[in-house]
């Protein structure tokens, strides 16, 4: 694969934040899921020190009955845990491979805590497309460009 930029010319369209478009999943089988709906909403950060953060959250989530998250009922909890999706950490950037790779340093998900998530990426127009292949499938993610 040829890259599509040089690793500058990557990081300069990749830093800044970008607004989830789409979230999908396809099996082996050609399954596609959608693990927090076709709606979903979330936003992804590159910092030009080299941090970044993913959030990724079901739309239209019922409210907790407390205003205290601590106050929370175990159902509660299970709820709000399958409505959210996010990590944190660092990222670098193999041009040559066409990929961004991000060193997990924090997540919701204690098990990617210390690992590096691998993203082919590629850029069209004002969207950022990251696909990678997980446990679950092929994931591919769309974000789009923040004005």
């Amino acid at each position: 694969m040829t890259p599509e930029t040089t690793t500058e010319q990557a990081r300069k369209r990749l830093l800044g934040a970008w607004r989830l478009v789409s979230w999908q999943i396809s099996d082996a089988a050609g399954h596609t899921t959608y693990p927090l709906g076709k709606d979903v909403t979330g936003q992804l950060l590159y910092d030009p020190q080299g941090r970044m953060s993913a959030q990724l959250v079901r739309r239209d989530q019922p409210k907790l009955i407390s205003e205290d998250w601590q106050e929370a009922s175990t159902d509660e909890k299970a709820t709000a845990w399958s409505n959210y999706f996010g990590y944190f950490g660092t990222f670098t950037i193999d041009a040559s491979a066409n990929t961004v790779v991000h060193h997990i340093e924090g997540s919701w998900f204690p098990n990617l805590v210390g690992t590096t998530q691998r993203r082919v990426y590629r850029f069209e127009g004002d969207q950022l497309i990251l696909n990678a292949e997980t446990t679950w499938g092929q994931v591919i993610i769309v974000w789009e460009k923040t004005k």
